[in-house]
Formats: structure tokens, sequence, C-alpha cells
């Protein structure tokens, strides 16, 4: 049996190292030649863009979040349909970036939707495929602590 992590523990895992721009962690929980596709709404480019290999996509998404002054990444609901050793699914989340703007910090707060793929292999569960899908987004004035 593999040991590693579980499909619900594998995306609240990803979270966290995207919030402590934990690169490392990051390429841990996909495959070696998972593929992340990017809407147009975060890549400003018109269309998708898909980044391929662990290593890479890690490098990419910190690299995204690091200008940032911090991120929060909260996890909701889940769907998950295993097929013996793949599974798909649908996670929502709420991912809040907060910067600093001209009077004081501001989250830029992106409702999203992942499409996942997944793949077990001797060290658990690992994405293999994950598509970012946004629904809406907001920028609002927060208060970060001293």
């Amino acid at each position: 049996m593999a040991t590693g992590f579980t499909l619900t523990e594998l995306t609240a895992r990803y979270a966290r190292a995207v919030d402590r721009r934990e690169a490392a962690m990051l390429a841990a929980l996909f495959d070696s030649d998972a593929t992340f596709v990017l809407p147009p709404a975060l890549t400003g480019t018109g269309a998708a863009t898909e980044l391929r290999g662990s290593d890479v996509l890690a490098s990419a998404v910190v690299d995204a979040v690091s200008h940032l002054q911090s991120t929060r990444h909260v996890v909701h609901q889940q769907v998950i349909d295993v097929d013996g050793s793949s599974a798909s699914g649908e996670t929502y989340c709420t991912a809040h970036h907060v910067y600093a703007g001209r009077n004081g910090f501001r989250d830029n707060r992106i409702a999203l939707r992942y499409h996942d793929r997944y793949v077990l292999g001797d060290t658990g569960w690992q994405f293999s495929r994950r598509e970012l899908i946004v629904d809406f987004s907001e920028d609002v004035p927060v208060t970060v602590p001293d």
C-alpha cells in the first residue's frame, strides 16, 4: 500500500505550500510530468498557459506570489471520483492576495475552482493535472497587523 498524502490532504498541503512559498513541497505534490493550467484571467495573455513538470510549475507558482505581502488560500468543498489508481475532482478555493496599495494594504480575493486529475504512486496521491478556473474576484482594503 502506498504511503503519503490522501486526496483531501493533497489539496490542503498545496494551499499551505503556496502560502509559505515552499517550492520543494509544491513540487513533491505533483507527478514529475504534471501539467498546471492557468487561465487567461491570471496570465493576461488572452489564452490559457500550461506549465509542465513538477519543478517548473512549483517555481512558477512561487514566483507568481513572491511579490505579495502575503497570500491565504482557503480550501472549500471537494468532489473526488476515484477509479483505482487514478482520480479526478473539483476543488473550490478562495485565494487572498494581500499587497501594498497607494493608501494601505489591499486584498485581491479570487473565487476559484481547480479541476484536478490525480495519480496514485509509490509515495501516495499526487496531482497529474491541475487546471485553475477563476469564477470572480474583488479587490478590497484590509488591515495588516504590524
